[in-house]
Order: structure tokens, then sequence, then C-alpha cells
């Protein structure tokens, strides 16, 4: 990124002289990165300031794109909010959604989804990995089933991308959001991928310019491009060994808790992110455990975009936890530079933390 911010800074939509054609040929070269990485071509990448502007443009452009067509949306309890709060919005405009419930552990059952589909049902979307307890949904079969019925299937793959597998072929995927931060990229950075054939009708929701095929206006920015598909580049260079090392480190973590009892794992055991690992603690203040554990360890009881809520996670209660357990719950993120050591310690913080709480009880 650093020679786009210090030599390279020409203007990408700026055709008439060599500043525009170096950063227009570092942005196409980006383009064509991320679009080999998900199977797509390059024409079919809209690049965006991140995966909530995508789903936003994902959503609001196929529904005003076939407000004629129908006005039911299909998606699920889990969603991000970047997915919800536009599905709230579109429901304001007059728009029908239909929320799926998820099973307990986590996963939709293709049953409701067949259920739930109607005449006019216009757009399926469904994440390709929670962001909360890290489970991956069956996308392959669900795109088959949209496609079957010719309704345009979204997902939100932004935990996904350069983490697992995505063929927007063989999964049928019509759009797919993605962004740059979830895999070491930078932040405010995403993309969205619009398929060309059969062509999916998308109504622009930035306007002034015409950029991007006259599907998102605005001036590309090329450090933050080429730092996402480097980014990309890198985690699929070593999405095989890293994710068999961090599933180990995952085990390494849930069996080191095991002592404590009264655990319940949040999500499939094993269809999930490889670093991933979402666990509800009984019997324990859900704030005092996670002030305890504060000075040791950095972790989460939840999505980043949501802990300003005092509400429990929609995500564990979708899966059926009351709210003691749900407030009781911490999600922990293993990457890329964590070691078996950072691990271990982990486990003695936490088996400490929650002993002591308990015995205060």
């Amino acid at each position: 990124m650093v020679p786009f911010f210090t030599e390279h800074f020409g203007n990408p939509a700026s055709l008439t002289h060599a500043y525009g054609w170096e950063a227009d040929a570092a942005v196409s070269q980006a383009r064509a990165a991320l679009a080999a990485a998900i199977h797509a071509s390059p024409e079919e990448i809209v690049f965006t300031s991140g995966a909530t502007e995508a789903n936003n443009l994902a959503l609001k452009g196929i529904a005003e794109a076939c407000f004629s067509r129908g006005r039911h949306l299909i998606t699920v309890q889990t969603e991000h909010s970047a997915v919800i709060d536009p599905c709230k919005y579109l429901a304001s405009l007059g728009f029908e959604v239909t929320y799926l419930p998820v099973q307990p552990d986590g996963l939709i059952d293709l049953d409701h989804l067949d259920q739930a589909f109607r005449s006019d049902t216009v757009l399926v979307s469904v994440m390709a990995a929670n962001n909360e307890i890290g489970v991956l949904q069956p996308l392959a079969e669900i795109g088959a089933r949209c496609r079957d019925r010719s309704i345009f299937f979204h997902s939100d793959a932004a935990q996904a991308i350069g983490k697992i597998p995505l063929n927007v072929q063989t999964m049928n995927l019509d759009l797919l959001s993605l962004t740059a931060h979830k895999v070491y990229g930078p932040k405010g950075i995403g993309a969205l991928y619009v398929r060309r054939r059969p062509r999916v009708p998308l109504a622009a929701q930035l306007h002034g310019g015409g950029h991007e095929r006259g599907r998102r206006s605005g001036t590309l920015y090329p450090p933050q491009i080429v730092g996402l598909a480097k980014a990309v580049e890198l985690g699929l260079g070593e999405m095989g060994t890293e994710g068999d090392r961090l599933i180990a480190l995952r085990q390494r973590l849930w069996q080191g808790l095991q002592p404590l009892g009264g655990l319940h794992l949040n999500g499939h055991p094993t269809q999930r992110l490889p670093g991933n690992l979402n666990v509800s603690f009984e019997g324990v203040d859900g704030q005092a455990l996670l002030l305890g554990l504060r000075p040791v360890v950095a972790l989460s009881s939840g999505a980043a975009c949501s802990t300003a809520s005092t509400a429990p996670s929609p995500v564990l209660k979708a899966l059926g936890r009351d709210d003691p357990l749900a407030y009781a719950s911490l999600r922990f993120g293993l990457g890329r530079f964590t070691t078996a050591a950072e691990i271990d310690r982990v486990v003695t913080a936490v088996v400490d933390t929650v002993q002591a709480l308990r015995d205060q009880t």
C-alpha cells in the first residue's frame, strides 16, 4: 500500500495522463485478484467502503430494481446488523421480510427455507460465516434452491473471505459482500460481487460520477484497494495450513476449559470458522467475567458493531440461550499470530476468573 500513499497518487478515473493510468492499472490488477479469489470475473467486482455498504447496496439495490416483480425478502435471525437493519428499513417502505429461525447449533433448517419461498420473493440473504458463533451455513444448498426458483441469492462473506473456500459459481451466488479488515487488510474498504450472467439488476445507492459501471459512484482509493487484494491473496495462500493450525488451537482452548463444567458451546462443533470459539459459562455474571479478564486478554462477548448495546446478543438468543447465559458468553477469536502458549495463558486466566466468580455466589 505504501507506494500508493506516497508516490503513485493518481486518480484511477483520470485516464488522460500517466498518473491516472498507473492508478487504474493497480485497481484493475486488484479487481482481477479479488475476482479470481471467488471464481468471478473482474467486471463483477464493485468496490465499496466495506461489507456494511456492500450489504446495503445488495439488499436495497435488489429491492429497488425488482420493485415491480416482488416485495418479499428472506434472511436469517442471526444475521449481522448490516443485513438486519437494511431489512428493517425496507420493511418500513412496505417490503415483507421473513426471518428464518436457526436450529440450536446455529444452522438454518433448509425445510424452513423451502416453506418461506413465495411467488413474490426476490432475494434471499444468508451470511457465509456468522460473526459471533462462526457457524458456516450451507451456501451451495441454499443457492441451488434459489436458482431453481429464479430468486437472487446474496451472502455476507465478511468473516469468510480468506478463511474458507468461496466459489460464486458452485454456490450459485448472485451477490457476495467482502471486507478487508477481517483478513488483516485495511479498514474502510470492501467489495460487492454482482453476477453478470444471468444479469443481476441493481439500483445504485450512491449517485454522482457513474463510477464502478454506474453501480457505485465515488472516487476509488488505490491504497486501500491494493491492500484489500493483497490481504485476500495472503489469506488464500495460507488458508489450508492456517485452518488446520487454528482448529488445533481451538480444540486446545476448548479442552482446557472443560474442568470448569457448566459450559455451553455456541454454534455447530465442526461446521464453523477454524478460529472461532463462543462459549457460555453457567453461574457467573457476564460483566464481571469481562472485567476480570480484561487485563489479561482482548476478547468480546459479541460483535464490535454492537458493543454499545446492553441487550443480550440476538444471535445467542436465537440459539435458545436465556439472558443470564447470553450475557455470560465469550467469543474467542484465534488468528494468524495466536500461539499455543497464548492459548494456555488464556485457559488459565479464564478458569481462575470463572472459579473465583462462582465462589462468590
